[in-house]
């Protein structure tokens, strides 16, 4: 299957009560029809809200595959939280970059996504934090996205430029030593053991 950039979303970091207490969050990104500028430290008009856990130059993009998407939209729906026929759009996830044809098996660390004018480079997988609970709208999400690896994975910018949705791209192999899933399942295991 070729390899397409389906969407490109941001969002600007804003104020939202979970839980009873109020937080900063970026997660609810939007798709943007227009070419974005790509820069070492993420996406034009995009923001993170904890830069502790998100951003920075390893963590500058991030990105999900699209093939996960019927999931959650079926999880929400048994959960009560949208109808069946409610579509999440792009960016729900909180990704920058909404891949088809690319999912967390076929990723490695060093990896890089070539796309037509800019180079972005697999650094690590995400983990999910409450934010991510929230905005499922139920609180087995982060549960559900650790027990099934559907984690996507960040992205460092290796060569800046644009991406635009629509645009293909092509995976050059890094040196193939760790996978993003292998990494993001050992990650766990350790916190959880601590």
């Amino acid at each position: 299957m070729p390899h397409t950039l389906l969407s490109v979303n941001v969002s600007l970091a804003r104020e939202v009560v979970i839980s009873g207490r109020k937080v900063m969050t970026a997660i609810g990104k939007l798709p943007v029809a227009q070419p974005v500028a790509v820069k070492p430290l993420g996406l034009a008009g995009d923001e993170q809200a904890d830069l502790t856990v998100h951003g920075g130059l390893s963590k500058a993009v991030y990105a999900y595959p699209s093939e996960h998407y019927p999931f959650w939209q079926t999880v929400r729906a048994q959960a009560k939280v949208a109808l069946w026929d409610e579509a999440l759009p792009p960016g729900s996830l909180g990704e920058n970059l909404t891949l088809a044809g690319l999912i967390e098996s076929q990723v490695w660390i060093g990896d890089v996504l070539r796309f037509p004018h800019c180079e972005l480079a697999v650094s690590e997988p995400r983990f999910p934090c409450f934010k991510f609970n929230a905005a499922m709208g139920f609180n087995q999400a982060t549960k559900l996205m650790a027990a099934n690896g559907w984690c996507g994975f960040y992205l460092a910018v290796r060569v800046a430029g644009t991406l635009q949705a629509g645009e293909p791209f092509e995976l050059i192999p890094g040196p193939r030593e760790v996978g993003i899933q292998e990494l993001f399942r050992s990650r766990l295991n350790a916190a959880h053991k601590r």
